[in-house]
């Protein structure tokens, strides 16, 4: 495996709209969503060390995951496990990674992922990765893997690439807000358009070189600390630092930024299992297009529902069509599917 191969897995979402089982002190990565067997921080590690150095690959979580990260990925030690003492979006923990990467490898190529993606044909995957590892090796270049759109989503930003560029790595003239659904019809007939999924590929020297020229106060709150990295006094200084950088994600204080950005438009399957929506879409189903996760049913007059419980429970349910129906120990959601952008909503007043 190449060494110089490096990986920061974003671990530290919560998954609020996935609530009544991603909670808190337990967000959805750290559950088996699909009921696969294994967690989808699971499948995210076990896929990218098919290409990248288990050792290499650091995981970006909030300091009340910790445990979590060290029990579900036994092969990883504590000083790969990079603790957020504060929520600061993604830039900020993107670039105190990306600083240690250097200081360990200034040689460094490395993958940003999120932990809670779901990604069938693993294969494809690595092999888009390895290209994109390709380029990046030779080239000044803020990459991305972008997902063919496969219907007028809105609820994803996306990314508008050179129309006339037939390399398959293509430049990217611009990054596109979440639109309205008229306009990502507009989008997906143009042809050149690709969903941002927030799986970014850049050289150490790259990503390192773009902080400095587009956010230079948080590259030198963060390089004060550069003689301290990797070393045991490290944490007191991310404890003492981190909540002062601004609270900014990637897309904004760089991506959106810079020029030497490309995107190459990824031949893998992909969801962002971000709603009970997404997760009903990747579930196998009976005949009456029910989604069930560990329970036993009795179904009669209900369809295109999806049903989780925790242990095997036995639900009975007639005459019941689109909906969430979702028992986790003491709290049973029974939502309608339409509606499940709300779940956040109300996951926030219930906890106030």
């Amino acid at each position: 495996m190449n060494k110089n191969y490096f990986a920061i897995l974003m671990a530290g979402g919560v998954g609020s709209r996935f609530w009544p089982v991603s909670t808190n002190e337990f967000p959805k990565q750290f559950h088996d969503m699909l009921g696969t067997g294994e967690t989808l921080i699971q499948k995210t590690f076990s896929r990218l060390s098919k290409l990248i150095p288990a050792e290499n690959i650091l995981i970006l979580t909030n300091e009340r995951y910790n445990d979590l990260v060290l029990q579900q990925l036994p092969e990883v030690k504590q000083e790969q496990v990079l603790l957020e003492p504060a929520m600061r979006n993604t830039a900020p923990c993107i670039l105190y990674a990306s600083l240690k990467i250097q200081k360990m490898n200034p040689d460094a190529v490395m993958v940003v992922a999120p932990s809670d993606h779901w990604i069938e044909d693993e294969t494809a995957f690595v092999e888009n990765l390895q290209t994109a590892f390709d380029f990046c090796e030779k080239e000044n270049a803020l990459m991305t893997l972008g997902i063919q759109p496969t219907f007028p989503n809105t609820g994803f930003g996306y990314i508008e690439y050179n129309k006339s560029d037939e390399n398959s790595i293509k430049k990217v003239s611009q990054f596109r807000e979440k639109p309205d659904y008229e306009t990502a019809k507009t989008f997906l007939s143009a042809g050149n358009f690709v969903w941002n999924a927030g799986i970014f590929i850049w050289s150490a020297t790259s990503i390192t070189k773009a902080f400095e020229q587009f956010q230079p106060q948080m590259n030198a709150l963060f390089n004060e600390g550069l003689p301290i990295y990797n070393t045991s006094d490290e944490k007191t200084f991310i404890e003492d630092n981190y909540g002062l950088a601004e609270n900014i994600s990637i897309d904004y204080a760089v991506m959106e930024k810079a020029d030497n950005v490309y995107v190459l438009p990824a031949t893998f399957d992909w969801n962002d299992l971000g709603t009970w929506g997404s997760l009903y879409e990747k579930l196998p189903k009976d005949n009456q297009l029910n989604a069930v996760v560990n329970a036993n049913v009795y179904l009669e007059n209900a369809s295109n529902n999806i049903i989780r419980t925790d242990a095997k429970k036995l639900i009975v349910i007639d005459g019941l069509n689109d909906y969430i129906i979702v028992d986790k120990e003491d709290v049973l959601l029974i939502y309608p599917k339409g509606k499940e952008q709300e779940i956040k909503r109300i996951t926030a007043l219930i906890s106030k």
